[in-house]
């Protein structure tokens, strides 16, 4: 199988570029991985440097919007896999623009591509926060779409038109929608790699509003090994939740990250709480287990402290990354 996949230079792609080229499953024996990334602040190609030289593994440099050059690498592939998407919320709440021309535009150039080159099955990596906020319960696949955010705004709509793509033209679609992922590679102004790296260097970490916002965690292998699972095995035209089932309080997770590094909560601090901060979500991941054989496997005690010893093992990585001017980001 030939994978074309977007995104793979940044967190999550990368690890999903990382795992099936790595991996000893004879279902991943012969493939064969295009990377097409526009290496924006959060795409490193230090990521994809443990496959750089491995024979299946191909990288080019460009932006999914970029119609011209997507109808010239897609030719040839026997499925895409779309993760590259601006992703943080703080970002789109300063500036919307880039999210709406990436998230929206980018995917439906995408889609055009595949339709007009007849590529096999389209893999959509998509979020819980298209939801909205739940007080009670999980959300299933079926429930409403009410994102927030224009982070969540911008994702939902590449969702519905990836998925009028299958509808309309009987394009292979299938949507993936997971919980708050964690992991090594992760770019430093996300929670968990920021207050990590910021309490490595003696540095107070910002707490939102009371920290009583919920999030699932989700450690990225798990979430690479669901996409995997997609798609191979999801139905065309489905859309599948892939979460960590294991809910925190911001002030819980913000507790377990100074426990593990040997700090005391004299270094954070509270600020305004975040525009539009949803309060809580969940996922339902009943239909990816009985369809797909998706459960979580790292447990988040284990995942967080190899997380934490990762990122105090590798300051060459993040460093640079954080003392970047902002204008580079």
């Amino acid at each position: 199988m030939r994978l074309l996949v977007t995104g793979g230079a940044g967190f999550i792609g990368s690890e999903f570029v990382r795992s099936l080229l790595s991996s000893p499953d004879p279902v991943h024996r012969g493939l064969r991985i295009t990377v097409l990334d526009n290496l924006t602040y959060a795409g490193v190609m230090a990521n994809l440097a443990p496959v750089a030289g491995h024979p299946g593994f191909t990288f080019v440099r460009g932006d999914i919007c970029d119609a011209d050059l997507v109808g010239q690498v897609l030719p040839g592939h026997d499925a895409v896999v779309h993760f590259a998407a601006e992703s943080h919320v703080d970002r789109s709440i300063a500036g919307a623009r880039p999210f709406a021309v990436t998230n929206v535009l980018g995917t439906q150039t995408l889609l055009d591509a595949a339709h007009r080159h007849g590529t096999g099955r389209f893999v959509h990596v998509s979020t819980d926060e298209v939801y909205g906020s739940i007080e009670t319960g999980a959300w299933t696949e079926e429930s409403p779409l009410a994102p927030n955010s224009p982070y969540a705004a911008s994702k939902a709509g590449s969702d519905l038109l990836a998925l009028a793509a299958h509808r309309t033209h009987g394009l292979d679609v299938v949507v993936t929608r997971c919980s708050n992922n964690y992991g090594r590679y992760q770019f430093p102004e996300k929670l968990i790699p920021l207050f990590v790296t910021n309490l490595l260097d003696g540095l107070p970490v910002p707490l939102y509003g009371t920290g009583r916002n919920v999030r699932e965690w989700l450690h990225v292998s798990d979430h690479c090994r669901g996409i995997d699972l997609a798609l191979r095995k999801g139905r065309p035209g489905q859309v599948y939740h892939l979460g960590g089932g294991r809910e925190l309080t911001n002030g819980e997770l913000t507790a377990l990250l100074l426990a593990a590094t040997g700090t005391g909560w004299e270094m954070v601090r509270r600020v305004p709480d975040r525009k539009g901060h949803d309060l809580r979500y969940a996922l339902d991941c009943g239909k990816a287990e009985a369809e797909l054989g998706y459960t979580a496997e790292v447990g988040l005690e284990d995942g967080l402290a190899d997380t934490v010893a990762w990122y105090r093992e590798h300051r060459d990585w993040w460093e640079p990354l954080k003392s970047a001017p902002v204008e580079g980001r």
